[in-house]
């Protein structure tokens, strides 16, 4: 089975889930600052966790890009 193709493409979503996550982060950071005191806790604790993300996508289409690149 031929993964180096499939990897290859797969590269570029993850980039894209990266960089859509990093946008979901900033719009879930704006909107708790609209919500009331006792529930931006969850709301900002919620935009941080989803700040975790990009990393993690950049660093997977990365692996798969130079996996695809070597097939």
């Amino acid at each position: 089975m031929a993964t180096g193709p499939l990897l290859r493409r797969a590269a570029p979503a993850l980039y894209g889930a990266s960089l859509g996550s990093i946008g979901l982060c900033i719009a879930l950071w704006l909107r708790a600052k609209t919500v009331d005191q006792d529930e931006r806790g969850n709301a900002e604790r919620r935009a941080l966790f989803v700040g975790l993300w990009p990393p993690m996508f950049w660093l997977i289409g990365d692996a798969a890009q130079r996996e695809g690149n070597r097939r």
